[in-house]
This record gives structure tokens, sequence and C-alpha cells, in this order.
């Protein structure tokens, strides 16, 4: 990812201000402080769906310009296409379909309302830096205990998941687990080998709590769930005969800089401090972005694929089309 050259203005000149509705109700505001997460039900429309899901197999098939994604032969079902891919991660990089849903106006006008409201003069600005789109086939496994404030550290815990289902999300094909108020001490607790592939994915699981309060967010297609990145939540295994797609995307206040990774340094040059790191390659959804004058990064024209012990035992075709594909995105989630 290279920086686009951007003349440097005044800090106090921000872009221009997104407008989105705001689709949510003070309860609703309320709930998602209090317990973490929030349950939006048909917030994507049908059309919407299907959308989303004629792009998730064109981008499985290669569809678009892509070192990770090889593209298939034209006979290739496309459950066949997909019965290989756990996730992927980054899709809007690539696919003008995926950055759309990146933008959705009534989600991220939702997101205007609940990303920082633990803060008390924030303004409703958020931006984006990252989409992971889950395709989850029969058998795949899920990802253990985490709270994804882990992986991308922001400076105000305002990180936020909007995790749209594309398909009814139950118990058996893997749904979200969420322990309710698991956000509120701001603690992040520390990370262990799960040994348990059978059901897990190889990222790491949080330890050290009561999940005795588990539970289950079962939900129908077009529903977003959104949480905050200290919650703690897990997925189980695909125990079903059908697929469990999913768009996430994962949002922070866009006034809050994203420490997301340390640069290359040669050992020389002294290391920055961490409070001032801000990677640029973000998408600005609602409000404004007052770090406009820093510009922007233009991303990798890539995609990253997330493995599990289910897609290690792909076919010759299957690893040939995902040839040189890494397990992730390197320091990312």
């Amino acid at each position: 990812m290279t920086a686009v050259a951007t003349p440097p203005v005044a800090p106090t000149t921000p872009a221009a201000r997104i407008e989105v509705p705001k689709p949510l109700t003070r309860e609703q505001v309320r709930f998602f402080i209090e317990e973490g997460f929030l349950v939006a039900p048909g917030m994507i429309k049908p059309e919407e769906l299907e959308e989303l899901k004629a792009d998730t197999c064109k981008l499985a098939r290669g569809g678009y310009p892509c070192e990770n994604l090889k593209p298939l032969p034209a006979d290739t079902s496309d459950e066949e296409v997909l019965r290989t891919i756990l996730c992927i991660h980054q899709p809007h990089f690539i696919s003008p379909v995926m950055l759309k849903y990146v933008n959705h106006p009534v989600m991220c006008g939702a997101l205007s309302q609940i990303t920082a409201a633990h803060l008390p003069h924030w303004d409703g600005s958020v931006k984006c830096m990252q989409s992971m789109l889950f395709v989850k086939p029969p058998g795949f496994q899920g990802q253990a205990w985490h709270q994804d404030e882990i992986y991308i550290p922001t400076r105000d815990r305002s990180l936020v998941g909007a995790w749209i289902a594309m398909d009814d999300a139950t118990i058996e094909n893997g749904c979200l687990w969420v322990v309710p108020r698991s956000h509120k001490t701001g603690m992040l607790f520390d990370q262990r080998p799960h040994n348990n592939p059978d059901e897990f994915d190889f990222a790491g699981e949080s330890y050290g709590f009561n999940e005795s309060d588990e539970r289950p967010v079962e939900v129908k297609a077009g529903t977003v769930v959104f949480f905050n990145g200290y919650l703690l939540h897990r997925s189980r295994k695909n125990r079903s005969n059908v697929f469990r797609r999913v768009l996430v995307n994962h949002y922070m206040n866009a006034w809050s800089r994203l420490p997301w990774f340390m640069p290359a340094n040669d050992g020389k040059t002294p290391m920055p401090s961490p409070a001032i790191l801000d990677v640029r390659n973000v998408v600005p959804v609602a409000g404004i972005d007052p770090y406009a004058y820093k510009g922007y990064e233009t991303p990798a024209k890539n995609v990253w694929l997330r493995s599990c012990k289910a897609n290690q035992k792909e076919t010759p075709a299957a690893a040939d089309h995902q040839k040189s594909a890494p397990n992730k995105e390197p320091d990312k989630k």
C-alpha cells in the first residue's frame, strides 16, 4: 500500500461532511452502550442480500483481478466454488459491491449513533478500516473467544463490528455467541492456544473470564449485529448443511487515530510514539474526517484468505485457485 501524495492543508479544514440517516431509537443506543451489542433486523433488504451473494460468488471465482484468488473455469458450480472458502479479508479493496456495503447509508447511520456514544462530545463521525467476508461452508470451523480490539486497537474504545447476516444464522450453522456487558470494564483479556482445531480456526482464545453468561445471537438474513470491540464473542463450527455467509465490517470514531501496526524501521530511525500512529487506509462513512489533510493510503488490489482445518483439505483445483494466498492479512485480524 502506498500513500497518495496529498498536499498538506490546515488540520482545521476537515473534509466535506457525509450525511447519513439516524435509524436507531434512543433506547437502542442505550442498549448498545450498556450491553455492548445490538441486533437490527431487516436493515439489509432482500434485493441487497442477493447483490451481496452474487458478488460473493464473483469474488470466489476470481472475477476481480487479484493475486490471491485465481479465476476458475466457467463450468465450476457456485457451490463448488464457495465450499473452499472460510473468509476473505478486505474484499472491498477489489470489489465495488463490497465497498458499497462498507458505505451502506442506513447501517452507517446507525454507526453514527453508537460507535462512540460512550464519549460525551462525540459528533457522530465514523471511519471504516476493515471488511471480512465469511462464507463458512458446512463443516468449517468458527473462531474461539476473542475481542476485536486485540487485533485492531483504537485510542478511545470505539471499535465496532457491523455483522451483516447474508443467511439465517443459527446455533447449528455457527452463529455468534456473546458475553453481554463484557466490554464495560475496558479490559483486554490475555489469549492462549485453544487446542481445539475441530471447532475453531487458527486464532488464539481469550481466557480469564466467566463464560457462563454467554448467549447465542440467532438472527434472520438481512439483520445487522453491531458489537463493541471489547465485547467477548465467538462462533462455533458449522454443523448444518447450509452456508453461513456474513459480511462483517469494522468501524471506529473518525476522531480517534488508528495505531493498527508499527511502521517498518531500519533500527536507526527513532520509532514514533504509538499514541501518534495513524493508519490511513480507511474509508470515511459518516460525519467528517478530521485527519483528511493527511491524505489516504491506496489499498493493494488484493485480498487475504483466512484458513482453518476444513479448508486445508482442499482439492488440487481449489488449492491452485487460492495459490499463494496467506492464512490471513499480515498484522491484521
